[in-house]
């Protein structure tokens, strides 16, 4: 079964103390879902549209899990910390492998 991703790119941050809260939080939360961080950061690099946004990538046994978490209790509190505090794009991508 592939793997399951997150790629979440912060458009912007307006609130670095939200941002805080969230971080605390949602490693607990995705953790019973099988999530491993492998990038955070801003971009080390950026072609075609040049945008160094930060990119967080979390990796998930299967998009199944991916999803699970993203709509786990544990998850929606962390993005409720979140709230207005910064403008991000969440996408889950299923792997190739």
């Amino acid at each position: 079964m592939p793997k399951g991703y997150w790629v979440t790119i912060y458009r912007s941050i307006s609130d670095p103390k939200k941002l805080a809260a969230y971080a605390e939080m949602a490693p607990k939360a995705t953790a019973p879902f099988g999530c491993k961080y492998i990038a955070r950061g801003t971009a080390a690099a950026a072609y075609e549209a040049g945008l160094k946004d930060r990119i967080v990538i979390s990796e998930f046994p299967s998009v199944e899990q991916a999803r699970a978490a993203y709509a786990s209790a544990g998850y929606q509190n962390a993005l409720k910390a979140l709230g207005d505090g910064a403008v991000r794009d969440v996408r889950i991508v299923e792997g190739l492998e």
